[in-house]
């Protein structure tokens, strides 16, 4: 296995256990047991009511510049003028236009499994989950899709909880 394939496997797998934390947290009902799955699957199983619920698993970093900044990749001169210019964009436009790419294009994805879950974990350091909220109205769920549920945790620590997108 690779390096970026085994690290963006820890990332969910970080990302799974601090939603299932809050989740807990927020709902007194336990959520365990996380596991992970071949690609025709949700990203990881957990047990939920006595019954598996998958849970797709997405990082909310806002452009692929800004997740190689944030991850603390290499960046050219060239990464470094396009974070330049973003920088120049109102916050809340680009979270917006960020978390709706993410949601058009998990809503495209198909599963076998019978529950899934889209879990986003918000992973750029100046969005905050009260940023989230100041856009919740505007964000865009496309229909069809497959998600029971959509949640996005509001920061990368988990530490200020989740926050259900849908329904």
């Amino acid at each position: 296995m690779q390096d970026s394939e085994r690290e963006k496997i820890e990332l969910e797998h970080q990302a799974a256990k601090l939603f299932m934390r809050c989740y807990e947290k927020n709902t007194g009902k336990p959520i365990r047991h996380i596991w992970h799955n071949d690609p025709m699957r949700p990203d990881v199983s957990c047990v939920f009511e006595g019954e598996r619920l998958d849970l797709e698993i997405a990082h909310l970093y806002g452009s692929e510049e800004e997740a190689m900044e944030i991850l603390g990749r290499h960046l050219t001169p060239q990464t470094h003028q396009v974070l330049a210019q973003l920088k120049q964009e109102p916050v809340e436009e680009r979270l917006l236009k960020a978390l709706n790419k993410i949601l058009e294009n998990k809503a495209g994805k198909r599963y076998r499994t019978d529950r899934v879950w889209l879990v986003i974990r918000n992973a750029h350091p100046a969005w905050r989950q009260e940023d989230i909220k100041a856009v919740e109205h505007l964000i865009c769920i496309p229909e069809p899709h497959v998600f029971e549920k959509v949640w996005i945790l509001g920061d990368f620590e988990g530490k200020t909880g989740i926050v259900r997108l849908y329904p």
